[in-house]
């Protein structure tokens, strides 16, 4: 499930968020499962099961996950999850866009760079797998 890369420099704890994150973007974590208990992540990554709690906190704070008392922690709504996604998507491309405006990339050079770029990795679905919400 998780990877933990003793190589990379952040936190373990950001680590655990990011690919936690990740996963309940792309629905292999779906709404309103029950996440491990910290307990038992902790022991299934061998770390200290204070990194899980600080990461699940952090998890939760972000909007990713909720809490019932007594029972664990759980996937908010995917909706969310992935709308909150789709926002940092946006706002990293505006600051991207304000890098090339700066060096003197062109609107269609910088649209024809994005367009072979997005393809890479789409090829399959042929479209790119655009949502319309």
């Amino acid at each position: 499930m998780i990877l933990i890369d003793y190589r990379d420099r952040r936190p373990i704890y950001e680590q655990v968020v990011e690919k936690m994150a990740d996963l309940m973007i792309r629905g292999i974590l779906p709404q309103d499962s029950q996440l491990p208990s910290v307990r038992n992540l902790a022991t299934d990554l061998a770390i200290n099961p204070n990194t899980i709690q600080r990461a699940y906190v952090e998890l939760e704070r972000q909007g990713y996950i909720y809490s019932v008392k007594g029972k664990g922690s759980y996937v908010a709504e995917n909706h969310k999850i992935r709308e909150k996604n789709r926002q940092e998507v946006f706002k990293s491309l505006e600051v991207l866009v304000e890098k090339a405006e700066a060096a003197g990339v062109t609107m269609l050079e910088f649209q024809e760079a994005v367009i072979q770029m997005y393809g890479k990795k789409k090829k399959p679905e042929e479209g790119g797998g655009k949502q319309h919400d």
